[in-house]
This record gives structure tokens, C-alpha cells and sequence, in this order.
């Protein structure tokens, strides 16, 4: 059978069982068996798919994505996270849009220590807007940064989906977990900057806050120490033992893991109740990016020996493109493909001719993963389908229409986009770091 017949109706079959209304995972397998009884032999191909399913999943590598996620559930459930937002509250005064900033400095603290986009935009929104509504403050510059800061927790560690990324594209998940850290901070700076050139220029956005200035100097500054400093320490954890080279990514996930449990009981906020609902909720995610993983494998294998992964890498070499060029290419089809679909489809329809693709062009892998890492953040926040809009739309008051929600974020998205172009221009931003690992 011709590589461009397979690749359209497995494209094509998985297409309209998504439109039907079938979950995602389901879709990808039904697809999948198919397509190995038609490519790789009857029955005795589907068996040798199942037995590489089962080896695409018993790999040590992965012990990193329940750990991240462990951690993240853990300083969730335990209610660390919303002491820690207070604590940033009352050390951030005289600045315009005082509670935008606040929620950007405090949505990357809770990236740093979460790990989901979708936990650190309901926790921000549901602490700070309706202060920040309640103050004055416009909508869209009053959602717009929780949003788009929540959306962080993709880049930085404890990222369970860069390991995801990771495994599926065959990068080193040390160097994805940290070459996100740069991009990451280089966004909130330029969300703040935003903020304050915004508010500045239009001050009825945001009605001026001076903050906690009444209180004493212990009074700001003693629960910054007691709950954000203690937190850091978390993320240096994890950070510090990649960079060192002393851990690995398993190693450094246990690490973080056993720090909030310890930071959990230090403030008398962990129960059985609790640490059961964290240990629930780790096993359910886990166990839906693990056959996500086991799903993704099997369709790539099916795509690579019907010979579609090398008929696309040949179609695109005849073309003459250069490594930008392709790299842009997939941007632009990522971007698109957010608009629409859900970010582990993205990952799964794409990685298996991407992949390859990048790698014959001469693309640095951590360049690929961190533009997927990008890419899929944004499209978190693109209409008419981004998954955090409805976070939002979640916790925000009723009277709020859904074209405000998307007004919000437009200017936020622009930035995003514009870091995405720096690191195609730069791609240092996104390796400079992991090339510091253990020296």
C-alpha cells in the first residue's frame, strides 16, 4: 500500500472518530490496530504491536511524570500554594496594576512547583480575580495575566508534559526540563512589563493600590520568609540537582516529591484525607499519560514501517527548505493544530513525522521540544478552543462574556508568539542552559 494512502486514511480515520466524539486515546488506538493489521501483517502484527506497547511503557524514564505530578498535588491539596500567594501580596506595592503583577510573580511560583497549567490558572483565578474585580480592575487586565501566566506551568519543572515530550520525541528530558526555565522567566518579565506600560497608559484599567504599605516590615516580609522562601527551596531542589548533574530527572522528581510532603507537615497542612486525595489524583494522571505514551508509540511504529515518516522527510528535502524554514513550517502547522485540538492529540498526530523530520534537517532536539512545549502553551490560549479560556470562564462571574475572556489574553499571546520567534532566532535560550548540566 502507497505511504501517502496510509497517511491519509489514518489521518483521515483519526479525524472523523475525534469528530464522532471519541475520547482522543480511544481514537488514536482504534486507528492504530488497524492500521497494523493492514501494514505489518494480519494478526501477527497486531501481536508485535502489543508487545511494543508494553516495552514503550516499562522504561525508568517515565518514573518522572507520577513524581512531578505527586509534587504538584501535594503542595495542592495541602493549601501551601494559596499562603504563598498572600505572602507575594503583601511585598509587591506601589506598582501600576499592583494584583496583575502579583498574580504573574505568583502564577510562576506556582508553575515552578506544580507542574498543570490547568491547577495554576483555577488557583489564581479563584484567589485573586475577584479581589482584583472587585478593586476596579478591568477584566481583560485582570484575567488576561492569570491566564497566561498560569499557562507557564508547561515550561517549567516540575513539567509532567515536557516529560511527556520528552519520551515521545526521544529528547533528553533533563535537558527539556530545564532548557524551559529561560523562555519561562524571559515571559513573566515581559508579562510585567506589559502590565505596568498598559496600566501607565490607560490608569482606569486599574485603580491605584498601594498594597500593604500600613503593615510592619515583619508583617510583609514574615510570610514571604515562611511560605515562599521554604517553597523556592523545593524548585531549587529540583533544579539544582539536574544542573549539578548529581540526579536524574527520576531522581530529582523523588526529590521535590519528598520536599513537599516535608514542607506539607512542617506547616501542619497534611492529613491522611489529604495525602490520600494527592496520592488518588497522581495515580488517575498518571495512568492516562502513561497509555497516552503506550498509544503514541504503537501509531508511529505503524506510520515508520508503512514508509509515510520517510516519504514526508523526502517530499520536504525535494522541496530545498533550510532548518529555519522547516522549523517554521512546523510552528506555523503547531499553531494552527492549537486552534483546534487538544495539546496530546497535537503531540501524537505530529511527533512521528516531526521528529524525524527535525532530526534530517539538522534541528536541535531541544530547540524541537521546547518550540512543542511553546506551541502547545499557546494554544491553551487560542480561540475558540484554548482548554484554559474555559478554566476561566470556570471561575470567573457570570456577567463576564467569553469575547472578554478572549480579548484578555490576545495581547498576552502576542508575546508568547514573540518569544517563540526569538528562540527560532536564538535557539540559545532554549540550549544555553541544559549545556551547563554537571559542569
Amino acid at each position: 500500500m502507497d505511504w501517502t494512502l496510509v497517511l491519509g486514511l489514518m489521518l483521515g480515520g483519526l479525524a472523523l472518530l475525534l469528530l464522532m466524539g471519541l475520547p482522543v486515546a480511544f481514537a488514536f488506538l482504534t486507528v492504530t490496530v488497524i492500521g497494523a493489521y493492514e501494514v505489518l501483517g494480519g494478526e501477527r502484527g497486531v501481536m508485535q504491536l502489543a508487545r511494543n506497547a508494553v516495552q514503550s511503557i516499562a522504561s525508568f524514564q517515565l518514573a518522572p511524570i507520577p513524581l512531578f505530578i505527586l509534587m504538584g498535588e501535594l503542595l495542592f491539596q495541602t493549601g501551601v500554594a494559596h499562603r504563598a500567594i498572600d505572602a507575594v501580596d503583601r511585598v509587591v506595592t506601589r506598582i501600576p496594576g499592583r494584583l496583575a503583577v502579583v498574580s504573574v510573580f505568583g502564577g510562576t511560583l506556582f508553575a515552578a512547583l506544580s507542574g498543570s497549567t490547568i491547577a495554576n490558572t483555577a488557583m489564581l483565578g479563584s484567589t485573586l480575580l475577584p479581589g482584583m474585580l472587585k478593586k476596579g480592575y478591568a477584566p481583560t487586565i485582570a484575567m488576561g495575566p492569570i491566564m497566561a501566566s498560569g499557562a507557564i506551568a508547561m515550561l517549567i519543572p516540575p513539567s509532567a508534559l515536557a516529560v511527556l515530550v520528552g519520551s515521545l520525541a526521544g529528547i533528553s528530558i533533563a535537558g527539556l526540563l530545564i532548557a524551559g526555565v529561560i523562555p519561562a522567566l524571559l515571559l513573566s518579565v515581559l508579562f510585567v512589563i506589559w502590565i505596568v506600560w498598559r496600566v501607565t497608559r490607560n490608569p482606569s484599567l486599574a485603580p491605584p493600590d498601594p498594597g500593604a504599605e500600613g503593615l510592619t516590615l515583619t508583617e510583609r516580609w514574615g510570610p514571604f520568609l515562611r511560605y515562599v522562601a521554604p517553597l523556592s527551596l523545593v524548585f531549587a531542589v529540583v533544579i539544582g540537582s539536574l544542573l549539578a548533574g548529581i540526579a536524574t530527572p527520576t531522581e530529582s522528581a523523588a526529590l521535590g516529591s519528598v520536599a513537599a510532603l516535608a514542607l506539607g507537615a512542617g506547616y501542619r497542612a497534611l492529613s491522611w484525607k489529604k495525602l490520600q486525595s494527592a496520592l488518588t489524583e497522581t495515580v488517575k494522571l498518571s495512568v492516562m499519560i502513561l497509555f497516552i505514551i503506550l498509544i503514541s508509540q504503537t501509531f508511529a511504529q505503524v506510520l515508520s514501517f508503512s514508509g509515510a515518516t520517510n516519504g514526508v522527510i523526502r517530499a520536504v528535502q525535494g522541496i530545498g527548505l533550510d532548518p529555519v524554514q522547516v522549523l517554521v513550517g512546523m510552528i506555523v502547522i503547531l499553531l494552527i493544530m492549537g486552534c483546534f485540538v487538544d495539546q496530546v492529540s497535537m503531540l501524537m498526530v505530529t511527533v512521528p513525522i516531526f521528529v524525524p523530520l527535525a532530526k534530517a534537517a539538522g534541528i536541535d532536539p531541544l530547540v524541537l521540544g521546547v518550540v512543542y512545549l511553546l506551541t502547545m502553551e499557546i494554544g491553551l490560549l487560542t480561540p475558540p478552543f484554548g482548554l484554559i479560556l474555559f478554566v476561566m470562564r470556570g471561575v470567573a462571574p457570570p456577567e463576564i462574556r467569553m469575547s472578554t475572556i478572549y480579548a484578555s489574553i490576545l495581547p498576552f499571546v502576542a508575546i508568547k508568539l514573540l518569544v517563540l520567534a526569538l528562540i527560532v532566532w536564538q535557539p540559545a535560550l532554549g540550549t544555553w542552559l541544559p549545556s551547563m548540566i554537571g559542569r
